[in-house]
Parts: structure tokens; C-alpha cells; sequence
């Protein structure tokens, strides 16, 4: 195949620019982070940005009704669906410069680079920008991508409300977009999403380049354990039912075990809440979250049964009362095999001696929800440290350029196949 290459200041520059709408200062920090939350002024400046740049290149536009972006350059035959890629644009509250936005800048830097070189491709290709990844500010997370595959009931999404009380609907309408609204959406032919890996691995392996095989399952729950409060003195270490003693040892064990159940287990105690605490009073109640991750279904259901079974021993041990509440899941997802084979040869065209990392992402992306309506696959370069969803968030303009030039070979190699 023949191979054609990015231009990576433009690209770097693009990303640059468009991080400097929600800006902000951190020491330590190479080029700055951003906040710019989901359907806020900042996020709908930085969508007109992109817009404006994919219209100047002859780029339609096409807004779906929960605010998702898909600019398209026509192929040779637009009877035939379209081939799609793009991430996000908004960010965590201090997030990052490269966190989805990478993947709709390179994207576009796709588009522009057939654009110059006049290189006509069989099938349209679509950029497509999310709405709502991060879940900062609407939860749950991925919820554009997750109405566009049917995942979401448009008019409960729509109905979200954020801690302003604010509904999703209402900010749409409120930025114009619910006006722009089409009912036409064409199917996907493939769908290939580039991003950061926002993790250690690529990094620890000296490897310029990942190719996702799939999404971890993943886990939420509420635990709520109930013991009885007393007073801090007069109260024998041996006559207590602490709640928060039952949580810690639960905490050390819930950890102990994922370490040891697979390469791909993972356990986290993100939150942790003692209702009325008091330096001089027992924890009567404790509630903590539960997130639990793993490659295969067989492998989530019985990490979470020994998870279970763990917490209920615990808390017989402790005499305390137990209440599991599951929050959101997320099925594992493998990706396409015919997509995964598109990006490997793209990848050996490239860059014949980069030899990639096959892995699995722990992380959820937009592409999860769309692998369920479209073949999809999914690249990764590396984060500097693993660092993402942080202010520090970096990778070097060389790394993206390597993820940008595979990507866009993998897109002409897809948007001609019949």
C-alpha cells in the first residue's frame, strides 16, 4: 500500500490551540491542562473551532439529537456507509490537553492531509465528536455515543440534570444545537478511534504504539456497611461494632485479591463516606465504592464473587450488617478482528520497525458503545508517566504524529475496501 504521512507541526499546533479554550496554569507541567466541561460555553467554542476547520475543507456537518458531531468528506460512492473516527472534546475538571481531543485533531488532520494531496477515497469518511465522555459533568459517562448505538434512551440522556440542576437537554437547545438537529444517520461502516493510553504500559515497554484488542469489563458499586457509633472513651476496643475497622480490612483484601486473580483484574475504592463523622465517635456506617475490571465475563463474575463473599465474611467477623447496590456495567468488549488487521498493516507500512504492543484497555472510550453497532477498533500512544485525567498530562508531539500517520493510512486503507 502506498503511504502518506501527517503533517505533525499541523497537527501539534491544532491541538495546542484548540487547549488553549479552558487553559490552565500548573507547575510541573509541560504544556498546561484544561477545563472545558461537557455543553458549556468553553465546550461549544472549541466545537465551533473544529467545525470551522473541517468546514474549511469542503467538510459537512450533521448533528445528531444528542448534540454528537459528524463532519464528513465525501467519497467516490456516499451510497456506501461512511468510515467513521473521533473521540471528545470536553475534559475532566482538570484534565488535560490530549485526552479525546487527539483523536478528533487527528482525525482531522486525516481529512486535511487527503484534502492537499487530492486523494480520493470510495467511501466518505466521518470525524465525529462526542458529547459527554468524560461524564464530569452529566453521568454516567459516554453518554453521546452511548444514545448513538442505542445503549441510552434519548429522553432520559436528554432529562440528565448536572449538580446545577441543569438538564442536558436544556444546554443543548441553549447552544443552538437542538435546532440543528438531523433526523438522517447513516449507518458505520468501521469505526477506528485514536487516543492516549492513559496508562503506564506503552510507556514501561519503550513502544511508540498500541493496538487495542478490546475493553476490560468493568464494575460499579455502592457498599453500604452498618455497625453501631459509640462513644470513643468509655467504649472497649473488643465490645465496638466499627464500621470503618470492618471497611479497612475489607479495603485491604478487596486489593489483595484482584492483585492475584489475573494479569487483567483490577479493584479500586475510589470513594469513601462516613455519614456524621466525628473525631471522638466510632464510624456507626461507612459507605465506599467498588470498581471492579476484567478481560473476559467469566473472569469479572468471579472476581466479584470472591469480592462479595470477602466483604460478607468481613463483615460476619465485625457484626456488621452489609447493603451491595450495582451502579453501572459494562460488558468486556473485544474489538474487530478485521479492524485490528487493518490497523497492523497500516501500522507495518508506517513504520516497518516500530513493531506495536497488542493490549487491552482499562479505561472506557466512546468506542465501547460503538463497537456494539459497527466493526471498531482502537489505537493507543503512550502517556508520559501514565498520566491522564490530570493537569499534567503529556505526549510528545513525535509519539502523536506516529499514532496520527497509522491512523490515516488505516482510514484510506478501510474507506477503500468495498
Amino acid at each position: 500500500m502506498t503511504v502518506e504521512k501527517c503533517n505533525p507541526d499541523r497537527l501539534w499546533n491544532s491541538i495546542m490551540e484548540i487547549g488553549q479554550i479552558g487553559h490552565t496554569e500548573v507547575e510541573g507541567s509541560k504544556v498546561g491542562g484544561c477545563h472545558r466541561l461537557a455543553l458549556t460555553d468553553k465546550d461549544k467554542q472549541a466545537r465551533d473551532l473544529f467545525v470551522g476547520w473541517a468546514k474549511a475543507l469542503g467538510c459537512s456537518l450533521r448533528v445528531d439529537a444528542i448534540g454528537n458531531l459528524f463532519l464528513r468528506r465525501n467519497g467516490l460512492d456516499n451510497t456506501l456507509m461512511p468510515v467513521m473516527t473521533g473521540s471528545h472534546l470536553d475534559t475532566q475538571p482538570t484534565g488535560g490537553k490530549f485526552d479525546g481531543v487527539y483523536g478528533c485533531l487527528a482525525g482531522l488532520e486525516a481529512l486535511r492531509c487527503l484534502e492537499e494531496k487530492n486523494i480520493q477515497t470510495l467511501r466518505p469518511i466521518e470525524v465525529v465528536v462526542w458529547t459527554n465522555e468524560e461524564g464530569a459533568r452529566f453521568k454516567p459517562a459516554m453518554l453521546g455515543s452511548g444514545v448513538y448505538a442505542g445503549v441510552f434512551k434519548l429522553n432520559d440522556v436528554l432529562a440528565t440534570k448536572d449538580e446545577a440542576g441543569i438538564s442536558l437537554g436544556e444546554e443543548l437547545d441553549r447552544l443552538g444545537y437542538k435546532e440543528q438537529t438531523s433526523v438522517d444517520t447513516p449507518e458505520c461502516y468501521q469505526y477506528y478511534e485514536l487516543h492516549i493510553e492513559q496508562g503506564p504500559v506503552l510507556e514501561a515497554l519503550d513502544i511508540d504504539l498500541g493496538i487495542v484488542a478490546g475493553v476490560l469489563g468493568m464494575r460499579w458499586y455502592e457498599v453500604e456497611v452498618t455497625g453501631r457509633s459509640c462513644h470513643a472513651g468509655p467504649s472497649p476496643m473488643n465490645l465496638r461494632n466499627d464500621a470503618l475497622v470492618g471497611v479497612a480490612e475489607m479495603i485491604s483484601e478487596l486489593t489483595k485479591i484482584a492483585a492475584n486473580h489475573s494479569h487483567d483484574s483490577r479493584c479500586t475504592i475510589g470513594e469513601l463516606n462516613i455519614p456524621n463523622a466525628s473525631t471522638n465517635v466510632s464510624a456507626g456506617k461507612v459507605k465506599f465504592s467498588l470498581d471492579l475490571r476484567e478481560g473476559r465475563l467469566a473472569d469479572l463474575d468471579e472476581l466479584q464473587t470472591k469480592a462479595f463473599e470477602t466483604i460478607h465474611r468481613i463483615a460476619f467477623h465485625h457484626k456488621l450488617e452489609i447493603g451491595i447496590k450495582e451502579t453501572w456495567s459494562l460488558p468486556p468488549c473485544p474489538f474487530d478482528e478485521t479492524c485490528l488487521v487493518n490497523i497492523q498493516q497500516a501500522c507495518a507500512a508506517s513504520y516497518p520497525n516500530l513493531n506495536p504492543h497488542t493490549l487491552i484497555s482499562g479505561a472506557g472510550h466512546d468506542a465501547v458503545y460503538v463497537s456494539r453497532v459497527a466493526p471498531t477498533a482502537m489505537i493507543f500512544v503512550p502517556s508520559e508517566d501514565g498520566l491522564s485525567h490530570n493537569e499534567r498530562e503529556y505526549t510528545s508531539p513525535e509519539q502523536l504524529e506516529k499514532g496520527c500517520d497509522v491512523l490515516l493510512n488505516t482510514l484510506i486503507l478501510s474507506a477503500n475496501s468495498n
